[in-house]
């Protein structure tokens, strides 16, 4: 039977921070439970910042941050190639190395938190989809020459021996990526938030939020913050609560299923415990759990499905790959909204009547969310500099449903170019 929330949700346990009530102060008030409101608030903490508020409209992680795959590793949605195109080599290798750093930091938290967020320590494979060994000869050599980062080259018979299945023509090896359970991560890094200071509040939608002299008056059902800075960290779930920032972003589904417990039968398909991504455009990505599953996802799309579309479409695309697990059952199926700005970077920065915003994290956010937490903890203290970095991208329109339009069309074009390609 296909349940009715996501795998995440069932096994991670409910949290219980109460609404918020009343009329509080506060210096810093952030708005939206997931990893770049909970990773500003832990920077916050850790640079020793008291009176801070964080509000969740829903529960700790309730967005794409518990939803995700799981993937802790470098990088941005932009691309390697696109940011070096962008900012150029020098700039573009420090800021794909604080991607770097990010995911150490989230190691470290895990660790210094004591975070039970079933966390494997056994790096990431890009395979191979298409029979041209080009492809990763190219991609080894430019992260080795532009950005001094050694993926390991895998070739298909060794990969073979890792990922039964022909599907793939070998694949680069990232040692220092790991993946992990997102919602326990969050859980446990808000009830660590909580532990040191910072008052958090679930089911506090903020209904208002407006400019009252030198402070901000952010209003929910049951209460409301006066705070001297505001930071908006709401991705994909935003709506209405600031337009200027919610035209700034598309809101874009991905879909994720898991299987039942495969037991011995794992082994007939992943011989690794590693996370794996391929090299189309439209990839899969998919890594094995600690209890045998295989968790599962994919494709892009402007709308959200229903559990059971999700899993007969993901259901298709994992026989493509393993057609010998036909007959695996899948035990739930979920889909949720990415935040994708129109150039793909991380949208951070202060809009000039002073409100501060960290958003726009597409499918490559766990890394960034964390990087955007120290980056923008910086410029609330004082400190600009790394700030500086991501003006080139700003905030331009997405252009509405249009817009949203345009997106889907887009990943149906990059979706026929794989299949003629293959």
């Amino acid at each position: 039977m296909l349940s009715e929330q996501s795998y995440y949700r069932a096994t991670a346990g409910a949290t219980a921070y109460p609404p918020l009530s009343g009329r509080q102060e506060a210096d810093i008030c952030i708005i939206g439970g997931g990893f770049a409101g909970l990773a500003t608030a832990a920077a916050l903490m850790e640079r020793g910042v008291q009176n801070v508020v964080l509000l969740e409209a829903q529960q700790i992680g309730h967005g794409a941050s518990g939803r995700n795959g799981g993937f802790v590793f470098g990088g941005f949605s932009l691309g390697e190639r696109g940011l070096l195109d962008t900012v150029g080599a020098v700039e573009g290798k420090k800021l794909y190395q604080m991607t770097l750093d990010a995911v150490e930091r989230i190691r470290g938290r895990i660790s210094r938190f004591g975070i039970d967020c079933d966390a494997r320590h056994a790096g990431i494979y890009l395979a191979n989809w298409f029979d041209d060994d080009r492809i990763l000869e190219q991609q080894q050599r430019f992260m080795r020459e532009a950005l001094g980062v050694e993926w390991k080259r895998v070739g298909r018979d060794e990969l073979y021996d890792k990922l039964r299945s022909r599907r793939y023509f070998g694949a680069l090896y990232e040692e220092n990526a790991f993946h992990f359970h997102p919602l326990k991560y969050a859980q446990g890094l808000a009830w660590a938030l909580a532990g040191g200071g910072v008052r958090v509040h679930e089911g506090s939608r903020v209904a208002a939020l407006q400019r009252e002299g030198a402070h901000w008056c952010v209003t929910t059902a049951g209460g409301e913050v006066l705070a001297k800075e505001v930071v908006v960290c709401c991705g994909g779930y935003i709506e209405k609560l600031y337009p200027k920032l919610a035209g700034a972003i598309l809101p874009i589904a991905t879909y994720v299923m898991v299987t039942e417990p495969l037991g011995e039968r794992l082994h007939d398909a992943m011989r690794t415990a590693a996370a794996i991504y391929d090299t189309r455009f439209a990839f899969d990505y998919y890594r094995p759990l600690a209890d045998s599953r295989i968790l599962w996802g994919g494709r892009i799309s402007i709308r959200d499905r229903s559990p059971g579309d999700v899993a007969r479409l993901l259901y298709g695309d994992l026989l493509k790959v393993y057609p010998q697990l036909a007959g695996v059952g899948v035990d739930y199926a979920w889909s949720g909204m990415m935040s994708y700005g129109r150039h793909k970077m991380p949208q951070l920065g202060r809009l000039p009547e002073g409100l501060w915003y960290g958003m726009g994290f597409g499918g490559h956010g766990v890394g960034p969310t964390t990087l955007a937490g120290d980056v923008l903890a910086a410029a609330l203290t004082g400190d600009r500099r790394l700030l500086d970095r991501f003006s080139p991208w700003g905030l331009p329109s997405t252009g509405g449903p249009a817009g949203l339009l345009a997106a889907q069309l887009t990943y149906w074009y990059y979706e026929l170019r794989d299949w003629l390609r293959q």
